[in-house]
């Protein structure tokens, strides 16, 4: 992975490939459930993502299946994916119990 941070797109599409593979609109579905609707992915961006993550060797291809005459091409993450995605997960988990603590907020630890 290269040392630009995560983006939000990148983290949620990641985190829909977690638990197993999936084509495009499947890991778009996925991502707008995931983030509550906060992040809408269009297919058109979806695969300017996939495409770089792809080149950072964060996922791969699967396998491709027909569906009503179109192929569809299923992704999946590779090991460093699942690195990267758990360190990203853990970053922003210990940069939210910094602002809930700056904000006296249950749950959050000291800044120091």
């Amino acid at each position: 992975m290269t040392g630009k941070p995560m983006t939000g797109q990148a983290f949620f599409v990641l985190t829909a490939l977690a638990d197993s593979p999936r084509h495009g609109y499947g890991i778009v579905r996925e991502v707008a459930e995931l983030s509550r609707d906060r992040v809408k992915l269009k297919i058109g961006g979806l695969y300017g993502v996939l495409d770089r993550l792809a080149a950072e060797g964060l996922i791969e291809p699967d396998r491709e299946e027909a569906h009503d005459g179109r192929l569809r091409r299923y992704y999946r993450l590779t090991s460093s994916g699942r690195r990267a995605l758990a360190q990203e997960a853990d970053l922003r988990a210990r940069t939210a119990r910094v602002v809930q603590a700056r904000l006296g907020l249950a749950g959050g630890e000291a800044a120091g």
